[in-house]
């Protein structure tokens, strides 16, 4: 079954616009290691299902993994040969719209290669470029002991 809400006030969304930067969700706040959003798009539901278990069979079974989006949008589509008018289509798939910044996954519990490797992974089965990053655990930290 594929990724998607239980129920939504709305059956049917406009598209609406994918502008500026994350400013939610940009630091990894669960595990070691992420995947970060480097452009705007939407991510269907089954890319995540498809990066999440490139992840977690690389893994095997190894750690924690956290998604960090969910598909809450419905995109719809007019059959093929269908006149303009009469309405809009019905829903296909589900995305979750992603803006540059926003931290999509996370890892923890594995080695630094590991880790690595199965996030690269997961990178492939995204249609955004994205980049690999690591929990800045000197601020966070460093903050507490400057104060005290």
């Amino acid at each position: 079954m594929p990724l998607m809400p239980k129920r939504t006030k709305h059956r049917k969304v406009q598209k609406g616009r994918l502008r500026g930067k994350a400013t939610r969700g940009t630091r990894i706040t669960e595990g070691e290691y992420g995947l970060q959003a480097m452009e705007a798009g939407l991510i269907t539901g089954n890319q995540i299902e498809a990066a999440r278990v490139a992840m977690t069979r690389y893994m095997r079974r190894d750690g924690k993994v956290w998604i960090k989006i969910f598909p809450d949008k419905p995109i719809t589509r007019k059959p093929a040969g269908t006149r303009m008018g009469k309405g809009k289509g019905n829903t296909e798939f589900w995305v979750a719209p992603v803006k540059p910044g926003r931290v999509m996954f996370e890892i923890a519990g594995v080695s630094d290669a590991i880790a690595r490797e199965a996030l690269r992974l997961a990178k492939n089965k995204l249609s955004v470029k994205t980049k690999i990053i690591m929990r800045d655990k000197t601020n966070e930290e460093g903050e507490n002991n400057e104060n005290k």
